[in-house]
């Protein structure tokens, strides 16, 4: 526990003793359903995964349990990585997308694009 100044971290690892690398709890601070469900969606993708679910613990708390099973081939902290990088990677694409559709309708209506 962070004591009173300190800065909480924002990402926590939680493992049974003795369990396996293909089966993790990650404990997100500062974060809500937003992301949550973006990032399941994004890791349910992968067909290594046989599990990922998260819960918030309490309306009034901003933290998510973030639970991943793997099916054993790959460790479960891979498949958070590779879910994070993919989520982002589809952000920036919407990102870009919709940057270049507001350019091309301000170039039909005479304004100038940045």
């Amino acid at each position: 526990m962070a004591a009173e100044g300190e800065k909480k971290p924002v990402l926590e690892m939680v493992q049974a003793d003795g369990a396996d690398d293909g089966c993790v709890t990650f404990v997100m601070h500062e974060e809500d359903h937003t992301l949550g469900n973006s990032l399941r969606y994004m890791i349910m993708k992968n067909p290594e995964v046989d599990f990922c679910g998260y819960t918030i613990t309490h309306p009034s708390e901003t933290k998510i349990n973030f639970r991943i099973q793997t099916r054993g081939n790959i460790p479960a902290t891979e498949a958070f990585r590779q879910g994070l990088t993919d989520l982002s990677e589809a952000c920036q694409h919407v990102l870009n997308t919709f940057q270049a559709r507001v350019n091309e309708f301000k170039e039909t209506q005479g304004q100038p694009t940045e």
